[in-house]
């Protein structure tokens, strides 16, 4: 019995869609990742676009960096017996995920990469479905 997946993700929440001769299951995993570090110590500027012109502090990268890891071995963790992946996404998180994926485990077969919009939950399992047809 063959085992789809379909998977949108960002740094904030994934939802996975498992699509297999049994029927469809959706599941949630979120992310303890708080946003991307900018300013610390509640420092606020007066002008406008700073908080992309000044680094983060080093540690809060790191602790950003350490919270992605585990979510998204987490996420890989769920993705074991798949047998082709879709990988959609708004952000980066899905190409971070996709090089991690291959990296780590090339058994798995990621079939398509997409840009998308944010997306209700029922929104994601549509898509997946239609895709896997």
């Amino acid at each position: 019995m063959r085992t789809n997946m379909g998977l949108w993700i960002d740094h904030r929440k994934a939802v996975i869609v498992t699509v297999s001769g049994n029927g469809e299951q959706t599941s949630v995993i979120e992310s303890n990742a708080e946003k991307q570090p900018g300013r610390f110590d509640g420092i606020r500027s007066t002008t406008p676009y700073e908080a992309q012109k000044v680094q983060a502090d080093g540690r809060q990268d790191i602790k950003f960096a350490d919270k992605l890891n585990i979510y998204y071995d987490e996420v890989i963790s769920v993705l074991g017996n798949a047998e082709s992946i879709m990988l959609f996404g708004p952000g980066e998180a899905k190409g971070e995920l996709k090089k991690r994926l291959e990296e780590n485990n090339p058994t798995h077969h990621i079939e398509a990469v997409e840009t998308v919009d944010q997306m209700t939950d029922r929104q994601i399992a549509a898509k997946v479905r239609e895709y896997y047809k």
